[in-house]
């Protein structure tokens, strides 16, 4: 079996899929969920504009409807991620 290395931010790995990307360790209580609402293009690159960011309990047993424990919706792909970041920190520091 070999090693996986994912993209990282802050130390914590992200893992996209499409217009997903997932920000933090699985094997932690939270991760956060970015989804791309917007981007635009400039020159070659498509920049991000709208991102929906989301908390998101990675514990089995939580009821769907109860998974999503925080949210917001930020402008660019950076000030996403800085959120999240906070979000996931506090929580762990909470627990």
């Amino acid at each position: 079996m070999t090693k996986s290395n994912f993209f990282s931010y802050k130390n914590k790995p992200l893992v996209r899929k499409n217009n997903v990307i997932y920000y933090g360790n699985m094997y932690e209580d939270v991760v956060a969920m970015l989804t791309v609402q917007t981007s635009h293009k400039l020159d070659d690159l498509l920049i991000s504009d709208k991102i929906q960011v989301q908390l998101i309990s990675t514990d089995p047993e939580t009821p769907p409807q109860d998974m999503v424990l925080k949210h917001s919706v930020r402008n660019g792909l950076f000030d996403a991620l800085d959120i999240a970041d906070v979000w996931i920190e506090r929580y762990i520091k909470q627990s």
